[in-house]
């Protein structure tokens, strides 16, 4: 699977859209599944939210980077499992 070209599929998807800026901030994985059609396991998530946020945060500030935070929480649910 190409992260680099998911990452770039997705900061397409988001530039300018602040609701799905907010969707992608509350819950990545849905948002994911939603836009591209495809699950991603814990790693590639990391990998991916890791991406977007960094492209998506030079462009959107404060929401994007709040994603970081949510990777954490996701990573940990799935450690949990």
């Amino acid at each position: 699977m190409d992260i680099q070209k998911i990452i770039s599929d997705l900061v397409e998807k988001l530039t300018g859209n602040k609701d799905l800026i907010a969707k992608f901030t509350k819950d990545p994985l849905s948002l994911i599944k939603d836009l591209l059609g495809i699950d991603l396991d814990p790693s590639q998530l990391g990998d991916v939210v890791k991406g977007v946020t960094g492209q998506l945060g030079d462009i959107t500030g404060d929401a994007a980077k709040e994603a970081g935070g949510i990777l954490n929480k996701i990573l940990g649910f799935f450690k949990k499992n």
